[in-house]
């Protein structure tokens, strides 16, 4: 009984490290720069970028659980081809539902749903991850991914929404003597506020790292975000060498 509650205790832990990885560690948007179609061209307003990301984390959510729990069952020769299937059917159950519920939001997102497809988020999370671990993994994986892919395209948008419109969800929250910065609604402005957001979030986040020679002839590496010096090991080194040479006959 010990035994399964430590075992069970265990995975839990994994599953919800799986989970936390794609909301900062690797997210999809800030850390590994995927997804860019979608980030940079429905990001003037939170609103879109809410949809969005619910959008794409229905999709990859569902084509996890499906994948993952067909992944001995489909043909390595075809997996490709069969996640794509997989997803696509997702990805029309989305399309359609947005276009019933809302069509407002469904016209404002355009073609961009469809293309969901073709993400490389998904696809990539689909290949590298479902297709190899359980169920249970495989859906913490995608859950997590979808939330960070969610947040930071809803932060992206409520950003060039608020200097380009002053409002934030379609609610007006600067006054008539804010004037609208038009470019943050352009194409433009998604280059230039994700720049700027990748570059603040990795400033503030970012460890000190150094590697080769150090000042004060230390020399090292990194190693979990702390120099090993290796200055002692390339001395006994060099004494190793300097008395396995022979000397040389005059």
């Amino acid at each position: 009984m010990f035994a399964n509650k430590e075992r069970t205790k265990q995975m839990s832990e994994k599953n919800f490290t799986e989970f936390k990885k794609g909301i900062w560690k690797e997210n999809p948007v800030i850390v590994q720069l995927l997804g860019m179609c979608p980030a940079l061209a429905v990001t003037n307003s939170a609103t879109n970028g809410l949809a969005m990301g619910l959008a794409t984390t229905f999709v990859l959510l569902n084509s996890s659980l499906f994948i993952s729990t067909l992944r001995k069952i489909i043909p390595h020769q075809v997996r490709i081809a069969s996640y794509i299937v997989i997803i696509a059917t997702f990805v029309t159950i989305a399309d359609y539902s947005l276009a019933a519920l809302f069509p407002v939001i469904s016209k404002s997102l355009g073609p961009y749903v469809p293309l969901i497809v073709v993400n490389c988020l998904i696809l990539g999370r689909m290949e590298s991850f479902a297709s190899k671990n359980p169920v249970p993994p495989s859906i913490s994986d995608a859950l997590g991914f979808g939330v960070g892919f969610t947040w930071a395209l809803m932060v992206l948008g409520g950003v060039r929404e608020i200097l380009g419109n002053g409002s934030l969800f379609d609610i007006q929250i600067l006054g008539d003597y804010w004037e609208p910065w038009i470019v943050m609604l352009l194409p433009g402005g998604a280059f230039l506020a994700l720049g700027i957001m990748i570059g603040i979030i990795r400033h503030f986040t970012r460890k000190p790292f150094e590697k080769g020679v150090q000042m004060k002839d230390m020399v090292g590496y990194q190693e979990k975000g702390q120099l090993v010096d290796t200055t002692s090991i390339f001395q006994a080194e060099s004494q190793t060498e300097e008395k396995s040479t022979p000397p040389e006959k005059t």
